[in-house]
């Protein structure tokens, strides 16, 4: 069988065989009833680890940003987010179809905003608007090369838009890279929003799921449009039982994936055409650009995997390489090799 090196993203993982028989044994009952204990005792450790006051378990991290806008606002509503954020790009128009709302899109440095950008963009009270509602902000940033989210910036985000009367929702999907490679922990992060969505099956190698906290009254909003997005599992503990697992084992281990990430950016920086910056590379994303080689980013891809090393091109000139916990030092460094005998 041949042995790839798959660099595409960190959501190509696979349970490793602990976490498969974790998996096996796990406790279960009926989560639409609320009788799971493994799913209750995973909801219960998040909400903990962010500081929030409860926690919902769901199949995946759009379904948790699209839950969040939905529970937060009016149709007609107004969503301001910067332009190149997941919720606005890769979900597939869902605010659109699912909360009837429109995103207001601003322009940020690697996919950060400021405050002062947000309070420009503040709808007047007049009729003739849409009522500005929600702030969505996105930490890390996967556009903006894994780029981790100034704490000094959420909290002036956070401080504006609760004198405005809006609310914050943060996709945390990577949040916890963010913790870990800054050593902030998840609660301080969480302080400034209303409400976070978490991945569990990114960087933390889990094979499914997501979670959304927030306050207990927000929650119980979220749990009835769950239901109505079709979200609602049954015996889940047999995946929630990967993500506490997860949570416990797989949480410290990520500076290991930024590391291999830092070696990325050092070593691409070294090959002919290749546009990059290392000190921009802060977790596990590397992004890259191939103009000056004189080749496309899917002809570059399309060699690579000749060479049994797989990545994403991000439209027609950049790359992007996510590290994880299925690919080591090693592989690292023939990952390099590689793009060596390609781009010379």
């Amino acid at each position: 069988m041949k042995k790839w090196i798959d660099l595409r993203s960190d959501t190509v993982t696979r349970p490793t065989p602990v976490m498969r028989k974790v998996m096996a044994e796990a406790e279960v009952g009926d989560d639409v009833f609320g009788e799971d204990p493994t799913v209750n005792a995973l909801q219960e450790k998040v909400a903990h680890l962010l500081g929030k006051e409860a926690a919902i378990f769901v199949p995946s991290g759009t379904m948790a940003n699209q839950l969040a806008i939905k529970s937060h606002t009016q149709p007609g509503d107004e969503v301001m987010i910067e332009s190149t954020s997941h919720p606005y790009n890769f979900e597939g128009g869902g605010g659109a179809v699912l909360s009837a709302i429109q995103f207001h899109c601003l322009k940020g440095v690697r996919g950060i905003l400021d405050a002062s950008q947000i309070e420009d963009a503040i709808r007047p009270n007049d009729h003739h608007f849409p009522v500005s509602r929600l702030v969505c902000l996105e930490n890390t940033h996967n556009r903006g090369g894994g780029a981790i989210y100034p704490m000094d910036k959420i909290a002036e985000i956070s401080k504006l838009a609760k004198s405005k009367n809006l609310l914050v929702h943060l996709d945390g999907a990577r949040l916890w890279n963010a913790s870990v490679a800054t050593g902030i922990g998840l609660n301080d992060y969480a302080q400034w929003a209303d409400s976070v969505s978490v991945c569990l099956s990114k960087g933390l190698g889990a094979p499914i799921g997501s979670l959304v906290v927030g306050s207990k009254v927000f929650i119980d909003r979220v749990h009835r449009f769950r239901k109505m997005f079709g979200g609602g599992m049954r015996q889940a503990g047999i995946i929630a039982s990967a993500g506490l697992y997860a949570l416990d084992h797989h949480l410290d281990r990520l500076k290991e994936d930024h590391k291999n990430a830092k070696r990325l950016g050092v070593g691409l920086k070294e090959l002919r055409g290749v546009s990059i910056e290392p000190k921009h590379v802060e977790t596990n994303i590397v992004i890259f650009d191939v103009t000056e080689t004189g080749k496309t980013a899917h002809q570059i891809t399309e060699t690579m995997k000749g060479l049994n090393v797989l990545i994403h091109p991000f439209g027609k000139t950049q790359i992007r390489l996510v590290t994880h916990l299925d690919v080591n030092e090693e592989e690292i460094e023939t990952a390099l090799m590689a793009f060596k005998k390609v781009l010379g």
